[in-house]
């Protein structure tokens, strides 16, 4: 009989937990568990599936070496669900009680809880204190709030934590470089940017790729290639390498794409903030180091701060804040199933068919082509939320439901109907080629906006704004667009129309 159970999730792989603060080594037990039924709620990644389980398991390591004991249930277990787990060992261990951190997801939490109750195990659940911002803290700040605007709230955090501030004043004088911060590469491209570093699997990793390639062979994606950090002192490795090698460019090319090259100057660390192998704390003090030391201009250290401080952190509060009811929104009223290219790239449009060949082959694409290239495609094409949301939950290695779901039901599909952005973030084919090179050798003419050859992207803006008008008339950040649609006289509108109703019966 143990005095208490520790669990602890896939995606708390934090040492400095406040649950195992809360208890006493010596008498306490770690529970870990790895559920295939997890790995199938989302239909994962391969690589998505063995960073979670690589890090688990080298997390259990380390938490034995501080002298924990640690029942670490594998997949070979066979529990079908977290909750199968937590029951069993619950039955095995007979605990006065069960500690966990608050979990990122409502569904699992909502498991847990009801796990315990059903056991009659009493469950403490303890605040993350990895994020800057508790639930609570966030639901007083939205409180009595017309809309919740990211803004806003980044400012407070800012003050609150005396982040880039100058005698009570923001650094430079600005709170927000956004505008710095959208260059291209022209048409001779990036040049060489130095490759992230990654990490070679030690035999623990190993043993997990074999294992999910024989148990998993269904799934998207490949493993050739995993080299994410697993570990702590991996995650910070990684953290040092982006502040000291692509930080000084991260700002201005940030939302830059180009074909061949899916990392350019981007961190490649959020993985490891998801999974709490690394403090968004050190992060943050790390690229304002920078910032003092001369080592990284402004605009950039501000632009990944606002990322981390600001909408980071915004995007969990607006989660808890609206779930569960959250997931089932659908604004437009979109119910096309997702096509076939989301799963194999297999697609003419080759912006599209980069994004998703970045994706499949690595598990991950940087936020541009997320929201602007796939993101901007699903809106467009109609796609039903709940199905991309599903997709992009089980796609990227980084994604955990608080930050997937309102990153994508919200900001890319404004199926929340402007809970998390102030306006559809929806962009014509001129968006994609001014800030990539994927129109060169496309069969699609991006400037063209009708006819056989036209880049559907401008067919769907198009019938997505005449489609749409009247919901979106009352969005004053779309005046704008509208206004371009009214120059488009009957015959032509009814052209894109035709083209674009053309294109999607195809897919």
């Amino acid at each position: 009989m143990a005095p208490e159970l520790v669990l602890v999730l896939g995606d708390q792989l934090d040492r400095r937990s406040p649950a195992l603060d809360a208890a006493a080594c010596d008498e306490a037990v770690v529970l870990m568990i790895e559920s295939a039924g997890e790995a199938a709620h989302a239909w994962s990644h391969k690589q998505r599936i063995a960073l979670f389980l690589s890090a688990m398991r080298h997390h259990a390591e380390a938490l034995r070496g501080d002298g924990w004991t640690v029942d670490y249930q594998p997949l070979q277990a066979g529990h079908d669900s977290l909750a199968d787990g937590v029951c069993d060992a619950i039955a095995r261990h007979r605990p006065q009680r069960v500690r966990m951190v608050e979990a990122g997801e409502w569904r699992v939490q909502q498991m847990i809880d009801r796990a315990c109750a059903e056991a009659g195990a009493e469950l403490q659940v303890h605040d993350d204190s990895h994020f800057f911002c508790s639930r609570e803290e966030f639901a007083r700040w939205a409180g009595g709030r017309k809309q919740l605007v990211m803004e806003y709230f980044y400012r407070d955090m800012r003050k609150r934590f005396d982040v880039l501030m100058e005698n009570g004043r923001p650094a430079g004088d600005a709170w927000n470089f956004d505008r710095a911060n959208r260059g291209s590469f022209g048409r001779h491209g990036p040049g060489e940017v130095p490759t992230p570093l990654r990490f070679e699997p030690d035999a623990i990793t190993r043993g997990v790729l074999d294992e999910v390639e024989k148990r998993f062979p269904g799934h998207p994606g490949s493993l050739e290639g995993f080299g994410w950090p697993v570990t702590p002192a991996e995650a910070e490795a990684a953290l040092k390498d982006f502040v000291t090698r692509r930080l000084p460019s991260y700002g201005r090319y940030q939302d830059a794409m180009w074909q061949g090259q899916p990392w350019l100057y981007h961190a490649g660390i959020s993985a490891a903030l998801n999974l709490k192998l690394l403090d968004p704390r050190r992060a943050v003090d790390a690229a304002v180091t920078a910032w003092d030391a001369g080592d990284a201009p402004l605009e950039a250290v501000e632009g990944f701060v606002r990322q981390l401080l600001g909408w980071r952190e915004f995007i969990r509060g607006v989660y808890w804040l609206e779930m569960p009811a959250y997931a089932r929104h659908n604004h437009f009223g979109h119910d096309r199933p997702l096509p076939s290219f989301f799963w194999n790239g297999d697609t003419e449009l080759n912006c599209l068919r980069q994004c998703f060949g970045d994706t499949l082959a690595n598990g991950y694409a940087h936020h541009i082509q997320r929201l602007m290239v796939i993101g901007n495609f699903a809106l467009l094409a109609g796609l039903r939320p709940q199905a991309v949301c599903d997709w992009f939950l089980g796609i990227y290695v980084d994604a955990v439901e608080w930050v997937e779901l309102p990153n994508t039901l919200g900001m890319a599909l404004h199926a929340d109907g402007g809970v998390v952005g102030t306006k559809p973030y929806v962009a014509s084919g001129a968006y994609i080629k001014r800030m990539s090179n994927y129109c060169d050798g496309c069969r699609f003419d991006s400037g063209k906006r009708s006819g056989a050859d036209a880049c559907p992207f401008n067919l769907l803006y198009w019938n997505f704004l005449a489609q749409h008008r009247e919901t979106l008339t009352a969005n004053p950040r779309m005046r704008l667009a509208l206004k371009n649609l009214e120059r488009l006289d009957d015959a032509r509108l009814e052209e894109i129309r035709a083209g674009a109703a053309g294109f999607l019966a195809k897919l």
